[in-house]
């Protein structure tokens, strides 16, 4: 089928930044076929069987990158958030307690929901059951990566990471050829994996040619510890495991050297910038103005909804400016445009998806995002790259599309329903020892 959406501005994020005011896309099936100025719009015969959508002025960007993120978390939002060491002390443990496939499946579903409706298309998935994760995500229509973890000492879904390697690895091998979903195997972190489980990780994601993600250069006592026993940071470490390649993808990564980030530049390390959750945490600012000089490929990610309690990338896009900007005190740093980039086209380039998604091109994936500029806080607009960094949120999203597939039309799901889905994980909520154990830890501040 194809389709066209006219009377929009066109964000393109391709590599000249073009942008079409007013401007039309055209896709047939799920492939993009005509980008352009509504001037160069075909004529009427050259559009015969074309389903036409007016934009109504709106903003048609790319569909955002969450390049971080734990959707099975949802059930864990709000709890602990003022807890000094709530990693160790709350998540963990609650996980353990509680976490298992159907819990997994119902959050993913739930988060996978809440992004669409915000934005996201594409999304990098780290968590346990993640056969789970890659079931609710290819139902609910989302392009993305689920990441298996695995660590030392075992977790909710295996005891041993042994195990966790072979179920990641039966993962990745499952959906090797699926058009929108593939998997990898995620390493929780630099501390929490030792030395056999970073070598066989990195092995197996280079042997498939998928990520490598884990947490990096994040806690205060993970430096102190390489520092300690090593004499060197997280960074150094895993270079000399030789495992900090093309496809390492770190999370966080705030606290990095110089020496850290020639490294990173001269492997071809990618980055995921959590800025929501980095500051809620009182962690610090990674120094992405150091990254993006050196031309690292960064990306943001929203991290776990325990962690910012949101899955939206407008949020991001919004704080990582305003701290940026704070940080280098230099109020034109860190400019709309860049921002914007870093929530598309290099989310993708960091996930490896960008020669299918992250820009609105011919050949490329038909993922993309109309954003409306009729609600107060959208006017006016002189400047899309602004609207979307300063002004917009996730309530002004009123169509979606990922693989040429409408999924979010006037503000709602097209495939499923919010409400249902939320009841579905309420339910499993209360069916299970979750609402006793909250109740147990939630004094826990």
């Amino acid at each position: 089928m194809r389709t066209i959406i006219i009377n929009v501005t066109v964000v393109t994020m391709n590599d000249q930044r073009e942008i079409h005011d007013p401007g039309f896309v055209m896709f047939e099936n799920d492939i993009i076929t005509a980008v352009g100025d509504m001037k160069d719009l075909p004529d009427k015969a050259g559009l015969l069987h074309t389903v036409t959508v007016d934009g109504r002025n709106g903003i048609l960007m790319p569909g955002m990158v969450n390049l971080h993120t734990h959707m099975g978390m949802v059930p864990f939002r709000g709890l602990g958030d003022d807890c000094k060491d709530r990693l160790r002390v709350f998540l963990l443990p609650m996980e353990q307690k509680t976490m298992d496939e159907e819990l997994v499946y119902l959050s993913t579903r739930y988060g996978a929901g809440e992004m669409l409706l915000g934005g996201v298309t594409t999304a990098l998935d780290m968590y346990y059951f993640e056969e789970e994760a890659a079931k609710a995500m290819d139902e609910m229509g989302m392009r993305g990566i689920t990441g298996q973890t695995v660590m030392d000492e075992g977790a909710c879904d295996f005891a041993h990471p042994r195990e966790a390697l072979a179920y990641g690895e039966n993962l990745i091998k499952k959906y090797r050829s699926h058009p929108r979903i593939s998997a990898c195997i995620a390493p929780h972190g630099t501390n929490t994996c030792g030395e056999d489980l970073l070598l066989e990780a990195y092995r197996m994601d280079s042997l498939y040619k998928v990520p490598f993600p884990l947490h990096m250069a994040e806690m205060d006592y993970e430096m102190d510890y390489f520092r300690k026993e090593y004499g060197m940071t997280p960074v150094r470490y895993l270079d000399s495991l030789h495992v900090l390649g093309e496809e390492t993808l770190a999370a966080h990564c705030i606290h990095m050297t110089e020496e850290d980030l020639l490294l990173f530049k001269e492997k071809g390390a990618r980055v995921a910038h959590c800025i929501g959750s980095n500051t809620k945490a009182a962690k610090g600012v990674a120094p992405v103005s150091s990254m993006l000089r050196l031309a690292i490929p960064v990306g943001l990610g929203t991290d776990g909804p325990a962690s910012g309690n949101t899955l939206d990338i407008f949020t991001q896009m919004k704080l990582c400016a305003n701290f940026h900007k704070n940080e280098t005190r230099d109020r034109s740093a860190f400019p709309a445009e860049t921002i914007v980039a870093m929530a598309t086209i290099q989310g993708a380039k960091a996930m490896g998806l960008h020669d299918l998604t992250g820009s609105l091109e011919p050949g490329k994936q038909a993922d993309m995002v109309l954003v409306e500029t009729h609600s107060p806080n959208m006017f006016p607009v002189y400047n899309p790259y602004s609207a979307l960094v300063y002004s917009a949120n996730p309530s002004n999203v009123e169509e979606v599309y990922v693989a040429g597939e409408c999924l979010v039309k006037g503000k709602k799901l097209v495939k499923s329903d919010m409400d249902e889905i939320r009841k579905a994980l309420s339910e499993k909520m209360k069916k299970t020892d979750f609402g006793i154990y909250m109740a147990k830890m939630g004094n826990i501040y």
